[in-house]
């Protein structure tokens, strides 16, 4: 039996529908999901309403919520739960970091994994910086290139509280990899730091010329 807060919000994301937005989401992220086609500013004014009447009441119901959301073939769904885990920070807590590694590795793309990033993981570790190195040195070491890109991408927008040991460690460990979202990552995370110190990043970039001219055009795009 479906949980009644997700047959709510389907009903309600159902209503609010438009079929030609939906074709063209798909085919935006390669026809690999459904849609309902409800354009992100307003789908985020219902979560807001949404989230104010209906109450969690502990980690494990988010949990049981989050992946009957992730079962769900729209991928509006799944940005619901994604947004719902970043809105319930109060209920956050050690056992949240498996939760977190399942919605990196399941319906994965790129819309999900750093919606999740930006929503959660990047907050997560600022609330539980002791938590930051187990984890993300674990994912840097994965074989799933999902949870190699997050330990490359958690520090974003870190700025001046970068660990650059740490981004170095997981440059370096994945700098050879030839998949596209790894050597994007590698780029992004520079040219984010860039921003804070951008002859570090410089200097790093020459220091490691093995890098895909993908991930050393990224990291320099803006110098």
């Amino acid at each position: 039996m479906a949980h009644p807060y997700l047959t709510a919000i389907k009903k309600i994301y159902a209503a609010n529908g438009d079929a030609t937005n939906a074709k063209g989401a798909k085919a935006y992220l390669l026809n690999q999901f459904e849609f309902y086609g409800i354009k992100t500013p307003l789908r985020r004014q219902i979560c807001k309403a949404f989230y104010k009447t209906n109450p969690i009441k502990d980690h494990n119901e988010l949990s049981t919520l989050i992946k009957a959301c992730f079962g769900e073939p729209q991928r509006e769904l799944h940005y619901f739960a994604i947004e719902l885990l970043g809105h319930h920070k109060n209920l956050w807590s050690p056992k949240t970091i498996p939760l977190i590694e399942w919605m990196i590795t399941h319906n994965s793309w790129w819309d999900s994994v750093d919606s999740t990033n930006s929503a959660v993981i990047s907050k997560y570790f600022l609330q539980f910086p002791e938590a930051i190195e187990l984890v993300t040195s674990k994912w840097n070491q994965s074989s799933n290139k999902w949870l190699q890109r997050m330990s490359l991408l958690f520090q974003l927008t870190y700025k001046a509280k970068t660990d650059t040991a740490l981004l170095s460690k997981y440059i370096e460990h994945t700098e050879l990899e030839e998949d596209f979202f790894i050597r994007k990552a590698i780029g992004w995370a520079l040219r984010a730091y860039a921003y804070t110190d951008p002859i570090w990043v410089k200097n790093f970039v020459k220091a490691h010329p093995q890098l895909s001219n993908l991930s050393k055009r990224e990291a320099l795009k803006h110098q």
